[in-house]
Parts: C-alpha cells; structure tokens; sequence
C-alpha cells in the first residue's frame, strides 16, 4: 500500500486540533503509526539511485518531503497553518485568525499576560547571544499625556544598548570619543505574541511608529504564520524594520527571520519626546550617558 503523505499529515494534525508538530515530529509518527507503508516506501527506493535502506534515512526522507509538499497540504484544508520560523511547526485549527490572537494574547490569571511573561525571555536572548544590555519599558510609568493609548504607539517594550568598543584598545576608544565618534548603537523591540494575517500590518506599523528612532529596530513575536511573512518580507524592506522569532522554551534558539537595516543616525526629536513621556526610558538614555562618560557598563543597572 502506497503511503498518500497529504492526506496523512493532514489526518494526523486534524485528529490533534491546535496542536503544533515539525515536520520531524509528523515523519517519526508515520513511521511509528504506519510501518507497512514506509517499509514499502523503502523497499521501492532500492531501485533508485539513493537507495532508503534505514529507519533514519526514511525519515529524513519523510521530513524532506514533508518541507516540498506544505503547499499541496494546505490546499487540503483551509484549517491547516504552518509558522514560518525555523524548524516550520505545522497545526490544525477551526480558529480565525481573529480569534487565535484573541486567544493567545488572552490575560491568563495564573500565568499573568503572556506578552509581559516573554520579556525576560528576549532579554536573556539579547543579552547571551547579540551581546545587548536590554532594559525594559514599562507602560504603565508613562504619563499617557496623548491620551489612554498615545503610549501604545509611543514607545517600545524593550531597548537596548550594545558596546561597540569593547574590544578595543583603550587609546582607540580615547581617539574615538574626542572625535564623537559612536562607541554603541541603540537598539528597539516590539514584542508580540502572535502575527497572522488578522493583525500582521497593526503590529508593524506599530513597531515603526515606536521603534524607528534607533539604530536597530525589531518587531518580535513567539509564532509567526507563513502567510504573514510574505507580507512582512515586503513591509521590513521597506521601513528598515527586522524581525526575530522568539523561542520563549530556549532562548537561545530564536532566530533573526529578518535582519534590521542599520539607521546611522538616532531620531532625537522622538527620544526627547519617549524620554518625558516614560521614566523607564529617560533611566535608559541616562545609562547611555553614563557609559560615555565612564566607559563602564554596570550588569546591575540591566535587566539581564
């Protein structure tokens, strides 16, 4: 019996509604679940020219096949989505976009709002692995002079500041301060638990809205879906904004999806405008003072 891969994965992920498998996840339950058509698989591969002759080859072959067909599986059902991080999880789920949002951003009365229980995670990510001093923003300090929400589209949740001269010698980081030279760049994130399609642009432009005045400036998120990603592949382009998926499970692992352009110059005007508006922010620019005229970064000043 040939093995309709499809219609498999599509049954596989329709029994398990709203629950998230790679494709490495889906080939190790074919293969546990149904033997007789994968070793009939293997066994017409010995007459081709890179025979299948183990269980790991087969489901490397599985996971292969499984990353070519995704499109030929979402034509079978409309309910089935794929993220477009790295490894790709794919899922079933009768939800709207509308309403996986609503769910996910859902203020949980054990576990606090989902969004704010992210926060550390980004920062230990900045920190450990792109060498940034993170510092949070916090919304609730801001003066909401512009009104209930003028802060939603104001400021960031989190900014940071990576040294560019650490690793410098001491008379290069002399010469460089006497000509103004830039010894750290200013980075912003947005941070958002899902994007689809149901608020892809909102958030974006939100992030371009409170993010541009930096160096850097990133939207982040923890599940992003493919088909959002094509709309943010056209929208990062073009407002130098980036993109990083974040791996709340393993910090570590989260991935740069898009890398931000490089803004040479900070937007001062907008600075001024956060720094008397927040005071978690105008703490942050005072850090960034401190640092140019000590050349010290104090680890307990951070949120890291």
């Amino acid at each position: 019996m040939a093995l309709n891969l499809t219609k498999t994965i599509v049954s596989i992920l329709k029994n398990n509604p709203n629950k998230y498998f790679t494709a490495r996840q889906l080939a190790e339950w074919i293969w546990d679940n149904k033997q007789d058509e994968c070793k009939a698989k293997m066994e017409r591969s010995k007459a081709t020219v890179i025979p299948v002759d183990t269980v790991e080859a087969l489901i490397n072959q599985l996971v292969a096949e499984i990353g070519s067909q995704k499109n030929n599986i979402l034509s079978l059902s409309s309910n089935i989505k794929i993220t477009a991080e790295r490894p790709r999880k794919y899922y079933y789920s009768e939800k709207s976009d509308a309403q996986e949002i609503k769910d996910a951003e859902k203020v949980s009365k054990t576990n606090g709002q989902p969004e704010h229980d992210s926060y550390p995670k980004l920062c230990e990510y900045l920190h450990n692995e792109l060498n940034i001093y993170p510092k949070r923003i916090d919304e609730k300090k801001s003066s909401n002079s512009k009104g209930n929400n003028g802060n939603k589209w104001l400021h960031p949740d989190i900014v940071g500041l990576k040294n560019l001269s650490g690793s410098w010698n001491a008379d290069v980081v002399s010469c460089a301060s006497k000509h103004a030279f830039n010894k750290t760049s200013l980075w912003s994130f947005e941070v958002k638990i899902k994007i689809n399609l149901s608020n892809v642009r909102e958030y974006f432009f939100q992030t371009v809205s409170n993010s541009s005045w930096a160096n850097f400036s990133y939207l982040v998120a923890q599940t992003i879906d493919e088909k959002a990603m094509d709309e943010l592949r056209i929208l990062c382009s073009g407002h130098d904004i980036g993109l990083i998926q974040l791996d709340c499970e393993n910090p570590s692992e989260s991935q740069i999806l898009i890398p931000a352009t490089e803004k040479k110059e900070l937007d001062w005007d907008m600075i001024d405008r956060i720094v008397k508006e927040n005071p978690d922010f105008k703490d942050f620019i005072n850090l960034i003072t401190e640092f140019y005229q000590t050349g010290k970064i104090k680890d307990k000043e951070w949120d890291i």
